[in-house]
């Protein structure tokens, strides 16, 4: 198997490498959810949670070592359900063990109910410095719908609180396709949303995910014409507000991209810890591991910090390393370098040379200033691309 291209330091020919943490636990699940997370009950373990990161870290580290973490993610779950100090606590022990980049882009994702809300300031102090509210819509009839414990008024609160707070970083993730959604009701929701100005907008179509509620029992859903319609005028809004997309649910003002998506789409490593966190790492000699801690808050809790911890753990082979970058990198608008490729999966480009000249064949993807990147074709049949990777 081919290996990473080695570097005169060892560590330079290694990918990007961000951190995530799950937090997993919310008020409440929604029916379209398939993430790792559980009502919360009475209480949080909040103490012992942060203690088992922790343990959770110092076992990891090794794996990492004298690597640069560009950024930190907090996801959920809903990690706003955390105090400020518990946060405070957290990021501190990461920068005491890890080294972070003075400029590393930590983001945390925050409900917008205002319990969580009053919470703000004290993250922005503790080094939080990009939200990501899970809005979802404004519209108060959607959000009963889809399970959400807060409404219209309590989002566009939550934003203002967040604006106050310090966060000059904020992204509103948005679903459209919702159960009775009319295309008007869609735009309504991209109207109020520009109208507040964030930063970035994750703007994507309801899908109905094995495992859930939704799945089991689906709701009905707009018709293939209204959810084309709710793309078309979604798009046209989105550019004339100023918004780029660069992937194919991800819309930000220059400069604003998420650096911390932008690595996975890339085909970088991340370092995950918490309930049910996943990992990629690249270690010196090209060898590319994933692996995926318990699932079940207890018994993550209980084996944090022993090698128990992993639950699974496998090496990707070179067809796993052709279709994860693909996966990957297509999703993005500009797509990706040659020598990307071939940096990031060890292997050389004549590896796909014939499905890529099929998918140019077909329309799907194009030469474009030393990059190969999707059409505008290939991105609306992005399945009907990757299939032939």
């Amino acid at each position: 198997m081919s290996a990473v291209p080695a570097a005169s330091d060892g560590a330079a020919a290694l990918p990007p490498l961000g951190l995530y943490i799950h937090f997993p636990w919310c008020v409440r699940k929604c029916p379209y959810c398939d993430f790792n997370s559980h009502e919360a009950g009475d209480a949080i373990p909040e103490e012992a949670y942060v203690d088992a990161l922790l343990r959770d870290l110092d076992r990891a580290r090794s794996a990492v070592a004298g690597r640069e973490i560009v950024s930190v993610f907090l996801g959920g779950g809903t990690p706003s359900l955390f105090s400020a100090a518990a946060v405070a606590r957290l990021l501190d022990a990461v920068r005491a063990r890890l080294s972070l980049d003075g400029a590393a882009e930590i983001t945390l994702e925050a409900n917008p109910g205002t319990a969580e809300a009053r919470h703000f300031a004290g993250y922005r102090r503790a080094g939080v410095n990009r939200l990501s509210l899970g809005v979802q819509s404004f519209d108060d009839d959607s959000l009963r719908r889809l399970g959400r414990i807060h409404n219209g008024i309590d989002a566009r609160h939550a934003f203002e609180m967040a604006r106050e707070a310090g966060f000059d970083n904020i992204n509103l993730d948005l679903m459209y396709g919702l159960p009775e959604q009319s295309p008007a009701m869609a735009a309504a929701d991209l109207e109020t949303a520009a109208a507040l100005a964030p930063e970035h907008l994750s703007w994507y179509q309801l899908t109905l995910e094995p495992n859930t509620v939704f799945y089991a029992k689906p709701p009905e859903l707009p018709r293939e014409d209204g959810i084309a319609a709710m793309q078309e005028r979604g798009e046209a809004r989105l550019a004339a507000g100023g918004y780029r997309r660069y992937e194919v649910s991800a819309w930000a003002v220059s400069g604003r991209e998420a650096r911390h998506n932008l690595n996975y789409w890339e085909f970088g490593d991340y370092l995950g810890l918490g309930a049910g966190a996943h990992s990629k790492l690249t270690d010196a000699g090209g060898r590319i591991t994933r692996s995926a801690r318990h699932r079940i808050p207890r018994r993550y809790m209980e084996t944090a910090g022993e090698d128990a911890v992993v639950t699974a753990e496998r090496c990707l082979d070179e067809e796993d390393r052709v279709v994860e970058f693909m996966l990957n990198a297509l999703r993005l608008l500009q797509g990706f370098e040659p020598a990307q490729f071939e940096q990031r999966t060890g292997l050389s480009l004549e590896r796909i040379r014939t499905p890529l000249a099929e998918a140019r064949r077909r329309g799907l993807l194009r030469d474009a200033g030393g990059r190969i990147e999707p059409t505008p074709r290939g991105t609306q049949y992005l399945n009907d691309l990757l299939q032939l990777f």
